[in-house]
């Protein structure tokens, strides 16, 4: 009987570490939206990012630096996003598994055609990434290419629950497909209308729906409005009858109701990180489908 004890602890350590679940840390939390589909209940997942900081600003707490050196996997949205913050904390956190290179390494703007790519960095121009635009989950159809690559990484790093992976990325593309034909219907009759956004990160929508927005309160991404600027912004609102201001939650959202009023324009709430604003906790699909709603329910509307 004295033997069992050992025995019965040595069954217990293999079965649970044939049951363990890969530790998953996402930078924001758009990103752990599509890693919770695909990774389910084969994964732990910690989101760094609330859904209302500003992607490139986020509060680096000292206990992120503790939950990257127990991950196995950290899933970064890449293209410069983070580059202000995630850096010096991963060199903290001294986890090999998460170094550049690294299987544990997902970033997830690989394959993505990213737009606004600079011939030169000049930053006179403002806060602009060497790569490119880093807004591209704002088009579903990029969501797919995240989708994909974050399930083939997977699939390395724990090959037993490939079939798990590979059934919810399929599920996840039927669906986004799915919504995308009615979304792209639902924007149908509003293709090359104009809208003013305050900061350049709806590139990616506005070229998914035929929408037109290039009309931004910063003068520059990343520096604040001066009224010299946004007179010049109302001026054009008005003359080109732009009756729709989209503003993310962490940026000045009073700025953008400044903006309307003095152009008879709506502010539209709009988030790209599921929970950013009310009723978008459900995950990205539901986020992307308030955003359309919203957006078409204001550009009915006449000046």
């Amino acid at each position: 009987m004295k033997h069992i004890a050992p025995v019965l602890l040595t069954l217990q350590l293999l079965s649970s570490a044939a049951n363990a679940r890969l530790n998953v840390v996402a930078t924001t939390p758009d990103i752990a939206s599509i890693a919770r589909v695909i990774g389910d209940d084969k994964i732990e997942l910690t989101t760094l990012a609330k859904p209302t900081e500003d992607p490139h600003f986020v509060d680096a707490k000292p206990s992120f630096i503790v939950k990257l050196n127990h991950a196995d996997v950290l899933i970064e949205g890449g293209a410069g996003l983070e580059a202000g913050w995630l850096p010096a904390l991963l060199d903290q956190s001294r986890n090999e598994k998460l170094a550049s290179g690294a299987p544990g390494r997902i970033a997830c703007s690989q394959g993505v055609r990213l737009l606004e790519v600079p011939a030169s960095l000049d930053r006179a121009k403002g806060d602009i990434h060497s790569a490119g635009n880093p807004h591209y989950l704002a088009d579903p159809v990029n969501a797919k290419v995240v989708a994909q690559h974050i399930a083939e990484s997977l699939c390395l790093l724990d090959p037993k629950s490939a079939a798990t992976f590979q059934g919810n990325l399929s599920q996840f593309n039927t669906e986004i497909d799915n919504k995308l034909a009615g979304w792209k219907k639902t924007l149908a009759p509003f293709q090359g209308r104009e809208l003013a956004a305050y900061h350049n990160s709806w590139l990616y929508f506005g070229e998914c729906f035929e929408l037109k927005i290039d009309l931004f309160l910063e003068p520059k991404p990343g520096i604040p409005p001066t009224p010299a600027h946004l007179g010049q912004i109302i001026k054009k609102m008005k003359a080109m009858h732009v009756n729709t201001v989209i503003v993310d939650p962490y940026l000045n959202r009073k700025t953008a109701e400044t903006v309307a009023r003095n152009t008879g324009a709506t502010v539209v709430d709009v988030t790209q990180f599921p929970g950013g604003v009310k009723g978008t906790e459900g995950g990205y699909i539901q986020m992307m489908n308030q955003t359309v709603n919203l957006l078409a329910e204001s550009l009915i509307k006449k000046n």
